[in-house]
């Protein structure tokens, strides 16, 4: 998670408790507040602004980004963060703080917002024309709204992925489709793990979690991310024998290890796999929050 860089040359924003940009921890800015705030009151502290905007758009370049809105009790200062895996900009506003003190540090700092989202890999949009790797196979995206049907894959010259309906529908429809891709290629691994191993698997469920790829508890349910789908089939078989054997092993101990290896002994690919391609991964189905100004 990216965070914005404390100023070289701290300035004030205006406020009236005296406050001035300084540094808040490692990497991040932030205004500080008076001692006084400190003993607000709970009250103070729970109160939220009901017609406070959730997001908010600055302009830097003739490119327009959106920041997320959040005010959080606790804050003692703005800060600006940058979620990796969603491309997410986040703006924390102390409880006293007000929106157009919000706007106005999220726009001074616009550069930064704009370099660190030119670090990350591009958002890939489910849409028309876009490519997205199903079983780690590219497919061209083609949108075929006078078909019956939802989303199905075709074959002409390259590999397709086909969706019907109206537009608005096309991201839904795509998403909705590589869940059910998913959860089928993952529940059909890890009950062919769950019998090899003896063990019972309550259920399995997909989500899109972005600081994990798959989890399980001690009640049996093992959670994967959807976006293993977009994998090759090797790593999606790999993450399911991993949890798997954690039905056996609730720990990552030599013992887990050779039953991961008696399950998938092409682990050790599959894991470098990941750590090369793993985060790219989060930038498919994302909407791009950079538009350009005519």
């Amino acid at each position: 998670m990216e965070r914005a860089p404390y100023p070289q040359h701290p300035g004030s924003l205006g406020d009236s408790t005296g406050g001035a940009v300084r540094r808040a921890g490692y990497g991040t800015i932030g205004l500080g507040w008076g001692s006084g705030y400190l003993v607000m009151p709970l009250r103070a502290l729970l109160y939220r602004r009901p017609t406070e905007p959730q997001v908010i758009q600055i302009v830097f370049n003739r490119a327009i980004y959106l920041v997320r809105v959040r005010r959080h009790r606790q804050a003692r200062r703005y800060t600006l963060r940058i979620q990796s895996a969603t491309r997410e900009v986040v703006l924390t506003i102390p409880p006293r703080g007000t929106f157009k003190e919000a706007r106005d540090f999220a726009q001074k700092h616009g550069a930064w917002i704009a370099a660190r989202l030119d670090r990350l890999p591009r958002p890939a949009p489910f849409a028309d024309g876009g490519v997205v790797p199903l079983r780690g196979v590219p497919h061209r995206i083609v949108h075929r709204r006078g078909t019956r049907g939802t989303v199905w894959t075709e074959m002409n010259g390259e590999p397709l992925l086909c969706v019907a309906g109206n537009v608005p529908h096309v991201d839904r429809r795509i998403g909705d489709f590589l869940r059910r891709e998913a959860k089928r290629d993952l529940e059909a691994a890890s009950l062919r793990f769950a019998e090899e191993l003896g063990v019972e698997i309550k259920r399995v469920v997909v989500r899109d979690q972005s600081s994990r790829w798959g989890s399980c508890s001690t009640t049996g349910v093992l959670s994967f991310s959807w976006r293993l789908i977009l994998t090759p089939s090797a790593v999606l078989t790999y993450l399911a024998a991993h949890e798997v054997a954690h039905l056996v092993e609730m720990n990552h101990s030599a013992r887990f290890w050779r039953l991961v290896q008696k399950l998938c002994p092409e682990h050790e690919r599959a894991k470098v796999w990941l750590d090369v391609h793993g985060a790219d991964l989060h930038r498919y189905g994302l909407p791009d929050a950079e538009r350009q100004l005519p």
